[in-house]
């Protein structure tokens, strides 16, 4: 077999793996906290024909040698976390945050999930949850009747008790980060989980250590940039259709040979 054969379908792989992690991009434009996705490659291991610097005679060595590649792989993805756009949109518990770090949530079986999704409601006890309905850690319980719900952007929660013009405070929204946030995994829903590769989490108040300020009245959008997206989905195409050219340019080759052999 044509070890060109080999290596222009790893391109191929390659570059439709390259192109999912685009195409999930775009699907994302309008997902609140979303951070886009790049991928990254590699090149395989090498055929060494001629080693470089081996001697040809006794006093000469060549310059270069013949050092044979195999392909591509995809050898990892990585998110990207900076900032979305901000998007006011007027209701009080949606939280957005202006900088690093991310909101903690309680899953049903008790483990620490995280997102930077801030787009939080009431549920029937009065304690704010995320749209999947997990609780916010540490939790936020709202009186039943209370107004006036106020987030500082340390994280103080207060509100108006009824009939009381004075604010009561509720308590305060932690935020946590990371080493290496990149080395989360990504669950969907919103959702990171801690590894290895990420580290421990690291909590505080926001305004302090390095960590983001909370805005309420605002979610944070997806940092997809849709030009540069299209743009590289352009790029993967282009690509993809040079290795399929390749591809059909040796399968000719071979075919040539059979033929006329």
């Amino acid at each position: 077999m044509s070890s060109a054969l080999w290596i222009s379908k790893t391109g191929l792989a390659a570059q439709d793996k390259a192109l999912s992690a685009v195409a999930n991009n775009l699907a994302n434009v309008n997902t609140t906290g979303f951070k886009a996705d790049r991928v990254v490659f590699e090149d395989l291991f090498y055929s060494i024909e001629l080693p470089p610097g081996a001697q040809t005679d006794q006093v000469n060595t060549v310059p270069t040698g013949i050092q044979l590649g195999s392909g591509v792989r995809v050898v990892g993805t990585q998110k990207v976390f900076t900032e979305g756009p901000s998007q006011p949109t007027g209701q009080p518990m949606d939280l957005a945050i202006v900088g690093q770090g991310f909101f903690q949530v309680e899953a049903a079986n008790g483990q620490t999930f995280y997102t930077e999704s801030g787009h939080f409601s009431l549920n029937a006890e009065g304690l704010m949850v995320t749209p999947q309905g997990l609780p916010l850690v540490p939790a936020i319980e709202v009186p039943a009747g209370s107004s006036g719900f106020t987030v500082g952007k340390d994280g103080t929660v207060t509100v108006l008790a009824p009939g009381s013009a004075t604010p009561v405070e509720l308590g305060r929204i932690s935020l946590v980060n990371f080493v290496n946030p990149t080395g989360l995994e990504a669950l969907g829903g919103n959702l990171y989980r801690e590894t290895l590769a990420s580290g421990e989490p690291v909590e505080g108040n926001p305004g302090e250590d390095g960590l983001g300020k909370i805005e309420q009245n605002t979610l944070e959008g997806s940092n997809v940039q849709v030009v540069e997206a299209m743009v590289a989905m352009i790029a993967i195409q282009r690509a993809y259709e040079a290795n399929a050219k390749v591809l059909d340019a040796s399968s000719g080759m071979l075919q040539f040979l059979n033929q006329t052999v």
